[in-house]
């Protein structure tokens, strides 16, 4: 503790993230990044920024990109937010929907980021306990919260919720702001984009640093009624003007352009995601129904940590969490075909 430290400062427990080796060799799966790069459309538009557009400020109402994911979305560009990665989003919408309105609900095994924006934020919180199938029980929320977010499909687990439950949510708590987090959902869950036409009080937030490959470049959106999105722009613009700049602006309005691109890779994930389940549960893996660009897999010959540690040893990455619940548990990204055999090779000889 510092005495130059604003009081509660030394009370945070700031979020964790994956680790970031440099070691070479080291098959990286463990922060879910996608396996492929970038739209080669998106690369060569952020080489085209010029001096010209860097000496001088960016857009700050990334006003092309808006438009371009709106008419992607089927939504009006006031229904559009972008911002430096979907954690700064998020972070917004804390600060903007959840603050002194009462508890805000998340499940206890999710993200775990937002305990620490609601510590920050010093937001109430009631913590939902998953089912003993790891699924988000949302009929069993209490009537009387302040704000609900959860991810979709869910992380670590990867296990989606249905569209149908999320209708239900909405109809429950009229007067309460719902966030989905959908920073996986391209992997095969079901978008609640159909339902901003009907309820005002949903957002959803989205990344394009895992199905896009982008992230390196900090881009995040949030899609939601017109009243939602100018309380986002609000907590922005008394933060940050400049969140994006030219060249996330650039390669991120490319990426959303080339469709075709993103379709190939997401789809070659999904089939890669197969092979990994397939190969996990035969070497005796218990493996949770993933729809994200992650499996959660445990094997009771071996603790999780034990597992990671010895991955580790193999030059592989993967995450583990040592929190209840989740201590025999690893998540682990899917990769390419060729790193999958190699993770799955090396498993089989521990």
């Amino acid at each position: 503790m510092s005495r130059f430290w604003s009081e509660g400062v030394d009370a945070l427990h700031p979020y964790v993230p994956g680790e970031q080796s440099n070691r070479e060799g080291m098959l990286k799966l463990n922060t879910n990044e996608s396996p492929y790069p970038p739209s080669p459309m998106a690369l060569q538009a952020m080489k085209n920024v010029s001096g010209d557009q860097l000496r001088r400020y960016p857009d700050p109402e990334s006003s092309a990109l808006r438009q371009a994911l709106a008419a992607y979305h089927g939504v009006n560009r006031d229904q559009v937010f972008v911002g430096n990665g979907s954690d700064e989003v998020l972070g917004f919408a804390f600060k903007a929907f959840f603050c002194g309105r009462g508890a805000l609900c998340f499940p206890d095994i999710s993200y775990s980021f937002y305990p620490v924006w609601a510590q920050l934020f010093e937001i109430e919180t009631h913590v939902l306990a998953v089912d003993d199938t790891y699924q988000i029980p949302l009929d069993t929320m209490p009537s009387d919260l302040g704000g609900i977010i959860f991810p979709n499909p869910n992380a670590p687990t990867g296990i989606a919720t249905s569209l149908a439950q999320i209708e239900a949510l909405l109809c429950r708590f009229p007067d309460s702001v719902v966030v989905v987090d959908e920073a996986y959902v391209d992997y095969g869950a079901e978008t609640a984009i159909d339902l901003l036409h009907a309820f005002n009080n949903l957002l959803i937030v989205r990344t394009m640093s895992k199905s896009r490959g982008l992230a390196g470049l900090r881009v995040g959106y949030a899609l939601g009624s017109a009243e939602l999105i100018e309380g986002l722009v609000r907590i922005k613009d008394s933060f940050n003007s400049y969140p994006l700049d030219a060249i996330a602006q650039a390669g991120a309005l490319a990426s959303v352009q080339d469709d075709v691109y993103f379709r190939e890779t997401v789809s070659a994930v999904i089939d890669a995601r197969q092979q990994l389940t397939q190969g996990l549960t035969e070497l005796g893996f218990d493996v949770l129904p993933s729809s994200a660009n992650f499996v959660f897999a445990k094997n009771s010959r071996k603790p999780g940590q034990e597992w990671q540690a010895l991955l580790r040893e193999q030059n592989i990455l993967v995450r583990h969490f040592a929190k209840p619940r989740l201590t025999d548990w690893l998540r682990i990204t899917v990769g390419t075909p060729e790193e999958v055999r190699k993770l799955l090779q090396t498993l089989a000889l521990l």
